[in-house]
């Protein structure tokens, strides 16, 4: 199956799903209608690993490849959530380039990274893959993607998209408007600050959080990501009226 990093790499325009644990009904809705990835949330719903396995598994059963949004600064949940079968992982308020390089080497092996290895985990098929064949997946699948969520973030985008083992990056609109002291992401000047990224990245694909297919219709290229807990808010309130 090619990846969701490899088909970023191509110049394909994904659509994915972000989701919180508990959610196999979700998440095997997402697969069925054809999703191309989708995005489990251990940051803001609960990082209970059990949980995320069995939700690993129900996408692995549907082909549905499965990014993970981790803490902040928390190596040790990257490492578990990838020997788990994630094929990345997305990291909230990475400011700097150098805290960039940070979750590359906790994602990454050697020479690259740190990670630390193991073939027996989900992710090596339980020692079945020899260790030429583990490092060749991971270098394959494993997707290292920085969030945005400062003004100063915004400012460094260039030099974290340049750090080498980082895919893309994600602007975190809400905390953006937080940290900036405005009421919301369409405040103009947060806008023009998302704009700003779009800008410094210089046409690499980014991954873009939206809460309508037609915002996911205007967002930059690369990553297409549907809030549904947004999505299916709205839509049960439009039933209620």
């Amino acid at each position: 199956m090619t990846s969701v990093k490899q088909r970023v790499r191509a110049g394909e325009r994904l659509h994915g799903g972000l989701l919180r644990l508990p959610s196999e009904n979700l998440l095997e809705m997402a697969a069925v209608a054809g999703l191309d990835y989708a995005v489990i949330d251990c940051e803001h719903g609960p990082s209970d690993l059990l949980n995320l396995q069995q939700h690993l598994q129900i996408a692995d059963a549907h082909g549905l490849p499965v990014l993970v949004r981790v803490g902040e600064d928390e190596p040790a949940l990257i490492l578990r959530v990838l020997d788990l079968g994630a094929q990345g992982v997305i990291v909230p308020h990475v400011d700097t380039p150098e805290q960039a390089r940070q979750v590359v080497a906790a994602a990454h092996y050697p020479p690259l990274g740190e990670r630390g290895f193991a073939t027996y985990s989900r992710a090596g098929r339980f020692g079945t893959n020899s260790i030429a064949e583990h490092l060749a997946a991971a270098e394959r699948t494993t997707m290292v993607i920085p969030m945005l969520e400062t003004p100063l973030a915004c400012d460094n985008t260039a030099a974290i998209l340049a750090v080498d083992g980082v895919d893309t990056i994600l602007v975190g609109p809400a905390d953006l408007s937080v940290a900036m002291g405005r009421v919301g992401p369409s405040d103009p000047e947060v806008q023009a600050r998302l704009s700003q990224v779009v800008s410094a990245a210089g046409g690499e694909p980014l991954m873009t959080i939206v809460g309508s297919a037609e915002q996911g219709e205007e967002a930059p290229p690369g990553l297409v990501l549907y809030n549904l807990t947004h999505i299916l808010m709205q839509q049960l309130r439009a039933l209620a009226r």
